[in-house]
Protein backbone atom coordinates (compact mmCIF):
# COMPACT_ATOMS: atom_id res chain seq x y z
CA UNK A 1 0.00 0.00 0.00
CA UNK A 2 1.34 3.41 -1.02
CA UNK A 3 0.66 6.14 1.57
CA UNK A 4 0.32 9.81 0.61
CA UNK A 5 -0.12 12.68 3.01
CA UNK A 6 -2.32 15.20 1.24
CA UNK A 7 -2.21 18.83 2.44
CA UNK A 8 -5.20 20.85 1.21
CA UNK A 9 -6.93 24.18 1.89
CA UNK A 10 -10.27 23.54 0.18
CA UNK A 11 -12.33 20.46 -0.74
CA UNK A 12 -11.04 18.50 -3.68
CA UNK A 13 -12.85 18.87 -6.97
CA UNK A 14 -13.72 15.71 -8.93
CA UNK A 15 -10.75 16.44 -11.22
CA UNK A 16 -8.40 16.71 -8.23
CA UNK A 17 -9.72 13.42 -6.80
CA UNK A 18 -9.24 11.65 -10.12
CA UNK A 19 -5.73 13.02 -10.48
CA UNK A 20 -4.40 12.17 -7.00
CA UNK A 21 -5.99 8.72 -6.99
CA UNK A 22 -4.47 7.79 -10.35
CA UNK A 23 -0.96 9.20 -9.81
CA UNK A 24 0.40 5.75 -9.03
CA UNK A 25 -1.40 3.73 -11.66
CA UNK A 26 -2.98 0.56 -10.33
CA UNK A 27 -1.18 0.65 -6.95
CA UNK A 28 -3.44 0.80 -3.92
CA UNK A 29 -3.16 4.18 -2.24
CA UNK A 30 -4.10 5.37 1.20
CA UNK A 31 -4.39 9.05 2.01
CA UNK A 32 -3.93 11.00 5.20
CA UNK A 33 -5.54 14.37 4.52
CA UNK A 34 -4.53 17.48 6.44
CA UNK A 35 -7.01 20.31 5.92
CA UNK A 36 -5.76 23.83 6.67
CA UNK A 37 -8.69 26.22 7.29
CA UNK A 38 -8.46 29.21 4.92
CA UNK A 39 -9.11 31.63 7.77
CA UNK A 40 -5.76 30.67 9.29
CA UNK A 41 -3.85 32.02 6.31
CA UNK A 42 -2.70 35.61 5.93
CA UNK A 43 -5.50 37.76 4.47
CA UNK A 44 -3.12 40.21 2.79
CA UNK A 45 -1.17 37.45 1.03
CA UNK A 46 -4.43 35.87 -0.19
CA UNK A 47 -5.62 39.22 -1.55
CA UNK A 48 -2.30 39.80 -3.35
CA UNK A 49 -2.53 36.34 -4.90
CA UNK A 50 -6.09 37.09 -6.04
CA UNK A 51 -4.97 40.34 -7.66
CA UNK A 52 -2.03 38.58 -9.35
CA UNK A 53 -4.49 36.06 -10.81
CA UNK A 54 -6.80 38.86 -11.98
CA UNK A 55 -9.51 37.78 -9.53
CA UNK A 56 -10.32 41.25 -8.23
CA UNK A 57 -13.72 40.31 -6.83
CA UNK A 58 -12.10 37.57 -4.76
CA UNK A 59 -9.47 40.00 -3.43
CA UNK A 60 -12.22 42.28 -2.12
CA UNK A 61 -13.98 39.35 -0.39
CA UNK A 62 -10.87 38.06 1.44
CA UNK A 63 -11.67 40.14 4.52
CA UNK A 64 -15.01 38.33 4.86
CA UNK A 65 -13.37 34.88 5.09
CA UNK A 66 -14.21 33.19 8.44
CA UNK A 67 -11.33 33.11 10.93
CA UNK A 68 -10.52 31.34 14.18
CA UNK A 69 -13.27 29.10 15.51
CA UNK A 70 -15.60 30.23 12.70
CA UNK A 71 -13.19 28.72 10.15
CA UNK A 72 -13.21 25.29 11.83
CA UNK A 73 -16.70 24.20 10.78
CA UNK A 74 -16.29 24.96 7.03
CA UNK A 75 -12.93 23.15 7.16
CA UNK A 76 -14.51 20.09 8.83
CA UNK A 77 -17.25 19.99 6.17
CA UNK A 78 -14.65 20.33 3.39
CA UNK A 79 -12.55 17.58 4.93
CA UNK A 80 -15.53 15.22 5.25
CA UNK A 81 -16.45 15.85 1.60
CA UNK A 82 -12.88 15.19 0.46
CA UNK A 83 -12.56 11.98 2.48
CA UNK A 84 -15.86 10.68 1.08
CA UNK A 85 -14.78 11.47 -2.49
CA UNK A 86 -11.44 9.70 -2.03
CA UNK A 87 -13.11 6.65 -0.45
CA UNK A 88 -15.64 6.50 -3.30
CA UNK A 89 -12.71 5.72 -5.63
CA UNK A 90 -11.72 2.74 -3.47
CA UNK A 91 -8.82 4.52 -1.76
CA UNK A 92 -8.38 4.45 1.99
CA UNK A 93 -8.60 7.95 3.49
CA UNK A 94 -8.42 9.47 6.95
CA UNK A 95 -7.78 13.05 7.90
CA UNK A 96 -7.94 15.93 10.28
CA UNK A 97 -8.30 19.69 10.34
CA UNK A 98 -5.02 21.42 11.16
CA UNK A 99 -5.31 23.31 14.42
CA UNK A 100 -1.82 24.84 14.68
CA UNK A 101 1.58 24.61 13.02
CA UNK A 102 0.72 22.64 9.86
CA UNK A 103 4.32 21.72 9.06
CA UNK A 104 5.00 20.33 12.52
CA UNK A 105 1.86 18.21 12.21
CA UNK A 106 2.93 17.16 8.72
CA UNK A 107 6.28 15.93 9.97
CA UNK A 108 4.69 13.92 12.79
CA UNK A 109 2.06 12.41 10.45
CA UNK A 110 4.75 11.38 7.93
CA UNK A 111 6.78 9.77 10.73
CA UNK A 112 3.80 8.03 12.38
CA UNK A 113 2.30 6.64 9.17
CA UNK A 114 5.53 5.83 7.34
CA UNK A 115 4.18 7.88 4.42
CA UNK A 116 5.83 7.48 1.02
CA UNK A 117 5.18 11.05 -0.16
CA UNK A 118 3.54 14.37 0.59
CA UNK A 119 1.22 16.02 -1.93
CA UNK A 120 0.53 19.71 -1.38
CA UNK A 121 -2.58 20.61 -3.36
CA UNK A 122 -3.36 24.32 -3.21
CA UNK A 123 -4.30 27.33 -5.26
CA UNK A 124 -1.31 29.39 -6.42
CA UNK A 125 0.28 31.53 -3.70
CA UNK A 126 2.63 33.72 -5.71
CA UNK A 127 4.08 35.80 -2.87
CA UNK A 128 4.77 32.80 -0.64
CA UNK A 129 6.14 30.77 -3.56
CA UNK A 130 8.44 33.59 -4.67
CA UNK A 131 10.01 33.71 -1.21
CA UNK A 132 9.86 29.89 -0.82
CA UNK A 133 7.54 30.24 2.17
CA UNK A 134 4.77 28.08 0.69
CA UNK A 135 3.90 24.73 2.26
CA UNK A 136 5.70 22.63 -0.33
CA UNK A 137 8.96 24.57 -0.18
CA UNK A 138 8.98 24.55 3.61
CA UNK A 139 7.89 20.90 3.82
CA UNK A 140 10.86 19.80 1.72
CA UNK A 141 13.08 20.86 4.61
CA UNK A 142 10.98 19.12 7.28
CA UNK A 143 10.13 15.66 5.96
CA UNK A 144 12.29 12.90 4.60
CA UNK A 145 10.00 11.92 1.73
CA UNK A 146 9.33 13.43 -1.71
CA UNK A 147 7.04 16.48 -1.72
CA UNK A 148 4.91 17.09 -4.80
CA UNK A 149 3.20 20.45 -5.23
CA UNK A 150 0.06 20.56 -7.38
CA UNK A 151 -2.33 23.39 -8.12
CA UNK A 152 -5.93 22.50 -7.48
CA UNK A 153 -8.64 22.76 -10.09
CA UNK A 154 -11.36 25.32 -9.95
CA UNK A 155 -14.77 23.65 -9.93
CA UNK A 156 -15.27 24.45 -13.62
CA UNK A 157 -11.91 23.29 -15.03
CA UNK A 158 -11.49 20.25 -17.28
CA UNK A 159 -10.26 17.01 -15.71
CA UNK A 160 -6.91 16.76 -17.51
CA UNK A 161 -4.94 17.02 -14.26
CA UNK A 162 -3.96 19.91 -12.02
CA UNK A 163 -0.92 21.95 -12.89
CA UNK A 164 2.23 20.78 -11.14
CA UNK A 165 5.26 22.70 -10.09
Amino acid sequence: MFTSVLMIEKPLTPADVEFVTTLHGDDQVSFVVLMQPRGKQDILLRAIDDVALGEFDEAVREGGEPEGAKAAHPAEVALAHTLAELRDTGAQAVGQVVEDHPLDLLRSVVDETGADEVIVLTTPHFVEEFFHRDWASRARHKVGVPVLKLFSHADDEPADGPAAS
